[in-house]
């Protein structure tokens, strides 16, 4: 069986994983559902310095495909369950687990789990002719899943992300960067640019300052102001360590910019 996910770059600092599916919009398959987790779990190993997720053709992922055997035959709940638990949950933690940055390119409509999929990247670009779709619950009759119910009220607030999963209306890329959804909306033609620009500058920076940044932003909102301070001083506990502040201190008093390795 081909593989549907390619990987390039692997051994190099920047390494882009594009979603290969492009007559069925990359909709999220069993098959690339299990290539994409094995991919970030091998990735946690590799230890490259920013990871770029897109998707080949017209469309960043269309979602879940409802033409794949996952969706046939009866008992169709407790399999979609079973499925979330064995097979689709394990690809995100691993997504999440990742060391480094990850940007996701979207490059055309980003629908249902593949809108999930792209939003629980650290940097959102997107295409100006891209749109956001959550079509769970209006056209499917589900929840929001792969992190939806999760992501959207942190990223839009109450409001916005109930509008968008009632509703399942597509959001422009223009409008997903005003309301604080995406971090970038670009002409269509600068997003492979703009995405390598940036993939450029977080590979160049203090990778284990990243890692320990996404685990406390992550956490923020659930602890008070006590808690988090103390995950901030233990956080600088153990960067405190690390050569990269070193290399700061040395760069500021020789009046250059830091190189971090």
């Amino acid at each position: 069986m081909a593989a549907v996910l390619r990987v390039e770059g692997l051994g190099e600092p920047v390494v882009r994983l594009t979603l290969d599916r492009p007559q069925r919009l990359n909709a999220l398959s069993l098959q690339l559902v299990d290539e994409l987790r094995a991919a970030f779990q091998a990735l946690q190993g590799a230890s490259p310095r920013a990871v770029i997720l897109t998707g080949a053709g017209r469309a960043f992922c269309a979602g879940a495909d409802l033409l794949d055997a996952q969706f046939e035959g009866p008992g169709l709940g407790d399999r979609i369950a079973a499925l979330m638990q064995e097979r689709y949950h394990p690809m995100i933690e691993a997504l999440v687990a990742l060391p480094c940055p990850l940007i996701a390119a979207v490059n055309g409509v980003a629908a249902g789990g593949g809108a999930s999929l792209a939003l629980l990247a650290d940097l959102v670009v997107a295409a100006r002719s891209a749109t956001f779709v959550q079509v769970f619950t209006p056209q499917l009759g589900l929840v929001p899943d792969l992190g939806s119910t999760w992501s959207l009220p942190r990223l839009v607030g109450r409001a916005r992300a109930r509008g968008l999963a009632m509703l399942g209306d597509r959001l422009d890329a223009a409008t997903a960067e005003a309301w604080g959804l995406i971090w970038k909306a670009v002409d269509d033609d600068r997003l492979e640019a703009t995405v390598s620009e940036l993939a450029a500058r977080l590979a160049a920076g203090p990778t284990s300052a990243f890692r320990e940044l996404k685990l406390a932003l992550d956490g923020s909102l659930e602890h008070p102001l006590r808690e988090q301070l103390e995950v901030e001083r233990q956080a600088q506990r153990r960067l405190g360590d690390q050569p990269h502040l070193e290399e700061a201190v040395r760069a500021f008093r020789e009046k250059r910019p830091p190189r971090f390795r």
